[in-house]
Order: structure tokens, then sequence, then C-alpha cells
């Protein structure tokens, strides 16, 4: 049987990201990694009404040389172990390198999808960025927009625009709940 799931960002969704020059950055190491306020009640939450929690991050950084891989995977492996994130699904690519893991494209949804057998229909991507909300669109799922999306909507806009991830839970958790009564 098919489950939903939240497909989650990770830097600006789940931890600080850092602007600079009004670009985020993630955390360099895993003693800047700050779990953003409410972070950790949304996650339980989502993970009580059902939603499988996945971590599609788009990790650029890999690729330009500016770094490793130990410490992405230090990071995640700490966010998983705090929020009880079931798996996380990483692009180490640039855009240059025109991948299709790499958001806006789908490829980590539709992998996590095969993986973990999402219902992608009954799914929500939730991110910071224009990208994040393409990639769920992509993937046909519903899409919320964290933030202010860096003064970059989002084209088609998101479902819902919310202020942190805790503050939309209520809407995703409803939205389960209307596919699930008009059945």
């Amino acid at each position: 049987m098919r489950r939903p799931a939240v497909f989650l960002d990770r830097d600006g969704v789940l931890n600080r990201a850092f602007l600079i020059d009004g670009v985020p950055h993630p955390p360099s190491s895993l003693d800047e990694l700050e779990v953003l306020p409410g972070v950790e009640e949304a996650c339980r939450l989502l993970r009580e009404a059902g939603y499988l929690l996945i971590v599609v991050t788009n990790q650029p950084d890999l690729a330009r040389g500016t770094q490793r891989v130990e410490v992405v995977d230090e990071i995640n492996g700490a966010l998983r172990r705090r929020l009880g994130v079931d798996d996380v699904f990483v692009c180490p690519h640039d855009d240059a390198d025109d991948c299709d893991c790499r958001k806006p494209r789908p490829g980590m949804l539709l992998a996590a999808a095969v993986a973990h057998e999402i219902d992608l229909s009954e799914s929500v991507m939730v991110g910071d960025r224009d990208r994040d909300i393409a990639a769920g669109r992509a993937a046909g799922c519903r899409t919320v927009l964290i933030g202010e999306g860096y003064g970059r909507p989002p084209v088609p806009p998101a479902d819902l625009t919310a202020g942190d991830l805790r503050s939309a839970v209520d809407w995703i958790v409803r939205q389960k709940e209307f596919s699930s009564t008009s059945m």
C-alpha cells in the first residue's frame, strides 16, 4: 500500500540557512547546525498523522569542492536522529551538471517514491525556494513555500505559503484528511 510523505527541503526549512549576499547557504559544519524553532514538534505531528518524512536537499557545494561529503552526511545524520526523518536524499550536483536529481527537477522525489512506495498525489513538498516548489509540482505533489522565497516567488505559486514548518502542519494534515474523506 502506498503512503503519503512530506518531502522536506533541508536548509531554510529544517535548519537555519546562512544568508550571504542574499543567497541562502547551508551550515558548513555540524557545529553550525541550528534546528529552527517548531521543527521538532512539526515533524512529530506529521509522523503522528501518518506521513513519511523524507528530506530532499540540493548540496551543490559538494560539486563545487567547497564542502566534504562527510560533513553533509554528519549534518544529515544529526537531523535524521533528532527529527525522526525516514530518509534523506542528496543531490551533490551543480546546475551545470544537468542531472535529473537537482531541484527543480523531481528526481529525488521520484526516487524516494520508488524506494518507499510513496503516493505522490497524496504527498506534500515543503521548501523555501522556487526550485523546491517546481520539483514538488513536477512530481505531482501539493506544495508549501516557507518564508518569502528569498525574493523569488515560485512559478507556479505554492499551494500554501507559511512562515515556518510548524505553521504549515495543520494545513498539511487537513490535506490528508480531506483526501481520505473524499474517497
